[in-house]
């Protein structure tokens, strides 16, 4: 399984496409949609408009670079509440607000939520451009990183629970010796535990390992 499958089956997401990176589009005019779908295209990105948070929210999520491009004032569920709703579960989705009517409170309410950008109407296409390009990149390493995370996590599930406990020793800074004293179990039998453990992590040294197993928040075991 490649970590693009991983990582869709994990968040039960669609299958991710070979398709280029995506700038969404939400704002409930049409003249506003036309003209950013044609400037965005121009500069070589797909792009998707909607009219309402509604419609964005029931299109399926797929796990490709993407950013989001936000009016605050739209019908039904507004800007900074679709922020709400969509920020904790898709980080990887930047979001660069956009709007007419823009107030000092508005503002920190989005950026403190994780916006990366709120720009003001009219906007020139440059800055727009350059905000979007941001975005994108920004999106493309949270993807890479959680990929990575996904494997590591698929990793260790392949352990068996003697390879777990061997592993939370090792992170301890036991030696073999000292595992199989805590386990009550051979210093061979340790050696070929810990080899174990070591090929289905990937890990190359025991400093790696640690950094694992700090990432997928495991903590080393309790000595005796």
């Amino acid at each position: 399984m490649s970590l693009a499958q991983a990582l869709n089956r994990e968040l039960g997401s669609a299958p991710m496409p070979s398709a280029s990176d995506i700038v969404f589009v939400v704002d409930d005019d049409v003249s506003v949609r036309e003209s950013l779908e044609l400037l965005i295209e121009n500069e070589g990105w797909h792009v998707e408009t909607f009219p309402s948070a509604q419609e964005f929210l029931d299109r399926p999520r797929i796990l490709v670079p993407s950013c989001l491009i936000l009016d605050i004032s739209l019908p039904g569920l507004n800007g900074l509440e679709l922020q709400q709703r969509i920020s904790p579960e898709q980080s990887e989705m930047p979001i660069i607000f956009i709007t007419g009517h823009a107030d000092i409170p508005m503002t920190v309410r989005a950026m403190k939520a994780g916006a990366v950008e709120f720009l003001t109407k009219p906007f020139s296409d440059k800055v727009l451009l350059n905000a979007i390009r941001q975005a994108l990149e920004r999106s493309r390493i949270a993807l890479a990183h959680e990929a990575e995370a996904c494997q590591m996590r698929h990793c260790y599930a392949s352990l068996t629970p003697r390879e777990r406990e061997v592993m939370a020793l090792v992170i301890s800074g036991l030696l073999n010796k000292q595992i199989g004293g805590e386990l009550g179990i051979s210093e061979i039998t340790v050696k070929a535990h810990r080899g174990q453990v070591m090929h289905k992590m990937k890990a190359d040294s025991v400093a790696s390992l640690v950094k694992m197993a700090a990432r997928l928040g495991i903590a080393s075991a309790p000595r005796a």
